[in-house]
């Protein structure tokens, strides 16, 4: 059975109950159930190199205790069980500073999950066919990533779940471009579910891993910061799927909430890739956190004075922005001047419409920086639909194969029909305008003026005879009645 079908047949049994309301709650449930057998199935492992290993949960609330016995607690025992005995422990969980820090993931998982569900019955079919899938298996571990894109996609109907989602092809060339390496502290500050981590997280594997101690520096250096329970869960999942075992570094918090001015040298990292949020708004207390001459309530400006202060001296960004922020004046033109300033932005990928579908139609583009050294010249290139594509879809996604040509491009750069440069002294005095239009893409040959205005003559001609042979038609017609 595919996964697509496992989480459709879970959602369909969710569907029965009457405690759970809507998409966004049968998805919640769902999450918290995936993360203890997940959590579990983790735990296997560490037995297996450690014979002293302890869990941070009690025996009786691991998974392995209630849940994969087919025939066992079932019905009003299980919802009793699960609502005052697993939910009100795990919540309650307290731990001193010398113990297992996955004890503080679990807390902080279930101080923001609910249990829905009021039919224990219901609830020991879906763990059912939760046991089906066995995460310790490598095919079956990396079924997650199908897990969560079913469950995005099912968030379409439930809310923003374009908040959380970027395209994979996206993400992936992003992370390949910015190319982050072993020992490098990389950081998403609004992380969603984790897709540009997971990737980083492949990346420093794929080039920088050989040794035990190398893997010991990865754990250490993946930073992400999302501020929704739902999609904090499923980034903590994922990391853990990822072989980020302790994903303490992965906080639930508002990244802009925390004044500019308290960041130190300690706070800064390597690398920033991400896809913040755009299009919303800011409460008014978290623009107080920005020096005045930056304050505005949309929240990708303020992500990207964010991105400017915690990047290091040679630090690398690699940032997705809505056209907006590219062509918009007043505090988004000081914003750009300040990029422009402080970093070598040598790159923008200009992205068409309909990649972030049916999420948002926003025109968006991928921007590539370096901190420490002022712009001199913009490349831009023109990311062109797939032959035969009009537009993206669901069924029709962008794919990693289509930045071939980006990637080719990337290392020797020419001016072509979908590549060309703007010179800082061009850009400052268009007064920091970075939505420049692709100079060498031949205009569409809309005919002469002066043909047209013939032609668009003759045709309203037509058409006024066309009414009045009507006109005259349909006065004989009652004229020839009224006799």
């Amino acid at each position: 059975m595919s996964i697509s079908t496992t989480i459709k047949s879970i959602q369909d049994i969710m569907r029965q109950d009457t405690g759970v309301d809507g998409d966004a709650q049968r998805i919640s449930q769902l999450v918290w159930m995936l993360f203890l057998k997940i959590f579990d199935d983790k735990e296997q492992e560490y037995e297996l190199l450690d014979d002293d290993y302890t869990s941070p949960i009690p025996e009786r609330l691991r998974w392995r205790s209630w849940a994969t016995d087919q025939e066992g607690m079932t019905g009003d025992e299980l919802l009793d069980f699960i609502n005052n005995d697993l939910f009100k422990t795990l919540k309650d969980l307290s731990f001193g500073p010398g113990d297992d820090a996955r004890g503080f993931i679990v807390k902080e998982v279930f101080e923001d999950a609910y249990n829905y569900m009021k039919s224990g019955t219901l609830i020991r079919q879906v763990v059912n066919k939760i046991n089906a899938i066995d995460f310790n298996v490598t095919s079956e571990r990396h079924l997650f990533g199908d897990i969560y894109e079913q469950i995005l996609k099912d968030l379409q109907s439930a809310g923003n779940a374009g908040e959380y989602y970027t395209p994979r092809a996206v993400t992936q060339f992003m992370v390949d471009m910015v190319n982050p390496r072993l020992g490098e502290k990389v950081l998403d500050p609004a992380c969603g579910t984790g897709g540009f981590l997971v990737c980083a997280i492949e990346n420093i594997r794929k080039n920088g891993v050989k040794t035990v101690e190398d893997n010991a520096v990865l754990q250490q250096t993946i930073f992400g910061v999302e501020k929704k329970p739902l999609p904090h869960l499923l980034c903590v999942t994922n990391m853990l799927l990822h072989g980020i075992e302790v994903p303490s570094t992965i906080r639930r918090d508002n990244t802009l909430a925390r004044p500019l001015r308290d960041y130190t040298p300690r706070d800064r990292v390597d690398v920033v890739i991400t896809n913040p949020p755009f299009g919303g708004v800011e409460e008014d207390g978290i623009q107080s956190n920005f020096p005045a001459s930056f304050r505005t309530k949309e929240t990708a400006d303020l992500f990207l004075i964010l991105i400017l202060t915690l990047l290091k001296p040679h630090g690398r960004g690699g940032v997705v922005l809505p056209d907006g922020t590219l062509f918009g004046e007043g505090v988004k033109t000081r914003i750009k001047e300040k990029l422009l300033e402080e970093c070598n932005l040598h790159t923008i990928v200009r992205l068409p419409n309909g990649v972030f579908n049916p999420y948002t139609g926003i025109k968006t583009n991928l921007l590539f920086f370096t901190k420490g050294e002022p712009t001199k010249e913009v490349w831009y290139y023109e990311h062109p639909y797939p032959a035969g594509y009009k537009s993206y879809s669901k069924t029709k996604p962008i794919r990693i194969d289509e930045f071939a040509a980006e990637k080719a491009w990337w290392e020797s750069r020419e001016e072509s029909e979908l590549a060309w440069r703007v010179s800082i002294e061009d850009i400052k005095a268009n007064n920091y305008n970075l939505d420049v239009k692709n100079p060498n893409k031949a205009d569409q040959d809309h005919g002469d003026p002066v043909e047209l205005l013939a032609k668009y003559k003759k045709l309203l001609a037509e058409a006024a005879e066309t009414r009045e042979a009507l006109k005259n038609e349909l006065m004989a017609a009652l004229e020839r009645g009224q006799k």
